[in-house]
């Protein structure tokens, strides 16, 4: 697809680089949430604000089915360091995963589809705060995002460093992983370091923990299922009281996960494998798993639409792509409604600056696909909305297998699907 060529390219930078220059962390996002509504309304969408804080919904009304399109717009507590004249404004703070650009690419849509709107087609631009761990998406889930904006199927889009700025991945079944938190406490009994048959030391304890907990993914996991568990916190007494044994040692972590089996086995290992060697060493353990973050795991059906968008709009488009590690909270709108999370080439990693990193920056030669991908999918959608049914009952396969492109699903048939659990690794 082409741009319009009125298409102001260079004002949709400027746009994209003065929100590089003012970030906002999740649920704080007043003035991104505040320039997106003046767009959306100035461009003629019906739109809301105050979902979940911040977030902020535009409404395209054609008719027949309706489609998400989600951009998150929160960044990330952190310095940058990347030297560009539209650095971070703002000490601490800095757009270290794109989501300037994820926002900029939905909001250049807006202006594109409302000059030449798609019939038979409604569309929802959803834009989302605080992804970056901070539980964006479900909030806006729990504050009724799907039941006043009710979608067929909803769609996500993130850049990805190391792929070309035309180049795209679009692939079925799982994309990131379950992101969850665990912590444990071993609690026993402080006592001078030269005595220490007086009290119950956890530290042996937490080695022992440590040196076993990739046991968990190793013998208990199947090993052609993908799955990590890190610790990545040990907090032990003082290092100013180097002659004290201390009552308790905290540690943390994180497991990931494509699947909620898998999922289920990590929550079940650690606490087993804490729980044992505790009570080996006359200790309590005080264990939580918090879940986070679901899989986000691509639907057949829309993931046909995705693909389509994308071939018309670039000419590489990958279909097979290994699944990353990260996790993205896209998840809770994919469980609302089938849903497709693809990949848009960021160009080489300018000093090796890949995401959450100091130096990093969205590449904004990377817009026009961008732009031009959302477009197209909204007039894919359009195209399949339009097509009339067979009426044939076995000409319509159920929501979740691989469906023609004829074929829409609703989100209340597709939540009795279970996902897949295929994928390929790295």
């Amino acid at each position: 697809m082409m741009m319009p060529p009125d298409f102001d390219l260079a004002a949709l930078t400027a746009l994209r680089r003065d929100l590089h220059a003012h970030p906002e962390l999740g649920f704080e996002e007043h003035r991104t949430a505040a320039l997106v509504a003046e767009r959306l309304r100035a461009l003629g969408y019906e739109t809301e604000t105050g979902i979940a804080g911040t977030g902020v919904v535009g409404t395209l009304r054609g008719g027949g089915k309706a489609v998400g399109l989600r951009a998150d717009m929160d960044a990330l507590a952190m310095p940058e360091t990347s030297g560009r004249d539209w650095a971070s404004t703002v000490p601490g703070k800095m757009h270290a995963c794109g989501h300037d650009g994820h926002t900029s690419m939905l909001l250049g849509a807006a202006e594109v589809l409302a000059k030449a709107p798609p019939e038979g087609v409604t569309v929802h631009l959803i834009f989302q705060p605080a992804e970056e761990g901070r539980g964006g998406a479900k909030a806006m889930v729990e504050a009724g995002l799907f039941a006043r904006y009710p979608c067929d199927m909803v769609f996500g889009l993130h850049n990805m460093p190391g792929l070309a700025v035309d180049e795209m991945a679009v692939v079925a079944g799982p994309q990131l992983a379950s992101s969850d938190s665990w912590t444990l406490r071993l609690v026993g009994e402080g006592t001078h370091g030269a005595k220490p048959h007086l009290g119950r030391d956890p530290l042996p304890a937490a080695g022992q923990f440590l040196a076993s907990l990739q046991t968990v993914t190793g013998r208990i996991v199947d090993p052609l299922q993908p799955a990590v568990v890190s610790a990545c916190s040990v907090q032990a007494g003082d290092p100013r009281a180097l002659n004290v044994i201390p009552d308790v040692v905290e540690i943390g972590g994180t497991a990931r996960a494509y699947t909620e089996e898998v999922r289920g086995q990590l929550e079940a290992g650690i606490g087993r494998l804490a729980r044992g060697i505790a009570e080996a060493h006359g200790l309590e353990a005080e264990y939580t798993f918090i879940r986070r973050i679901p899989p986000v795991v691509n639907d057949p059906g829309a993931t046909e639409v995705a693909l389509a968008a994308a071939q018309r709009v670039s000419g590489n488009v990958r279909t097979v792509f290994p699944p990353s590690t990260a996790g993205d909270d896209f998840a809770f709108f994919g469980q609302a409604a089938p849903g497709a999370y693809v990949w848009l080439g960021n160009g080489p990693a300018r000093d090796g600056a890949l995401h959450h990193n100091t130096g990093y920056d969205f590449n904004d030669a990377a817009l026009p696909t961008g732009v031009a991908f959302w477009v197209e999918l909204v007039r894919e959608a359009a195209r399949l909305s339009a097509q009339p049914s067979t009426g044939e009952a076995s000409s319509l396969p159920a929501c979740g297998s691989a469906m023609p492109r004829s074929v829409w699903c609703g989100p209340l048939l597709q939540a009795s699907v279970a996902p897949t659990s295929a994928l390929k690794t790295r």
